[in-house]
């Protein structure tokens, strides 16, 4: 079973690149972030006729994520990260798909940092947290996937010194992903890439896809039941290069039946 996701910056504006991707790839569950349009305007029909299934958390302009299956039923689970009911920002969805509970979140930005959107970045990943954990507490197969926005260690962002205050690679930041891992998640690329300089996100100026001075802030995190049947992943950067393509690159891992 192979299991992707893609932050796709605007899935209206970049259809034609989504759907080319889906096609060549195939994979059989998708994740996808930044929709950018609100719920009657999740193009459902056009990933139909090329054999997906969808349900879709949307939002107008900004935020949304949704889930996309081949062939296979969804089962929404929830719309909303648990904990604020007033927060409004489309952010997760989590639903069962062939036994898998499948989180896909688009975690806040926060920047600049500091200020209210540094300070929302914190309480949403904190929350994120608890709800893992409960998540772990039902020994399910999980997968939470998705843009964290938060690059977890130096190796995972180009020239690390710049970086040192913007809200995705900040301290608070990187400790709530360690917290997060330690309640028992395995993330997916460096348990299988531990010392590879793995991007998934190259920014549209200053030739930065060109440069290869990218980031990685989309990862797969599996719970214990879960990750053993990893048998592999990767990034399929080549995405990024197409014409109208999102800033970000495909994520996908592969997993025994």
């Amino acid at each position: 079973m192979k299991i992707a996701s893609y932050n796709v910056n605007g899935i209206n504006g970049r259809l034609p690149v989504l759907l080319r991707w889906l096609q060549e790839t195939q994979p059989d569950i998708v994740c996808l972030q930044e929709l950018k349009a609100p719920q009657e305007k999740f193009p459902q029909q056009a990933l139909l006729d090329i054999g997906y299934n969808a349900i879709w958390h949307g939002q107008k302009s900004w935020n949304g994520v949704a889930i996309l299956s081949r062939n296979l039923e969804i089962k929404e689970l929830r719309k909303g990260l648990p904990g604020d009911e007033n927060d409004a920002h489309s952010r997760y969805i989590e639903a069962v798909v062939e036994g898998i509970v499948v989180g896909c979140l688009y975690l806040p930005n926060g920047n600049p940092y500091p200020g209210p959107k540094f300070e929302y970045k914190l309480q949403w990943f904190e929350r994120l947290n608890i709800h893992a954990q409960s998540l772990l507490e039902h020994n399910l197969p999980v997968v939470l996937f998705g843009d964290y926005n938060v690059m977890p260690t130096e190796l995972d962002v180009y020239k690390p010194e710049r970086w040192v205050n913007d809200a995705l690679f900040r301290v608070e930041t990187r400790e709530a992903y360690k917290k997060l891992l330690a309640q028992g998640w395995t993330d997916a690329i460096r348990k299988l890439y531990p010392d590879d300089v793995i991007y998934t996100f190259w920014d549209y100026f200053r030739n930065a896809y060109g440069r290869n001075a990218g980031l990685r802030i989309d990862h797969a995190l599996l719970s214990p039941q879960l990750a053993p049947r990893l048998v592999n992943a990767g990034v399929d950067k080549h995405v990024r290069g197409w014409e109208k393509s999102s800033d970000h690159a495909p994520v996908w891992i592969s997993l025994k039946e």
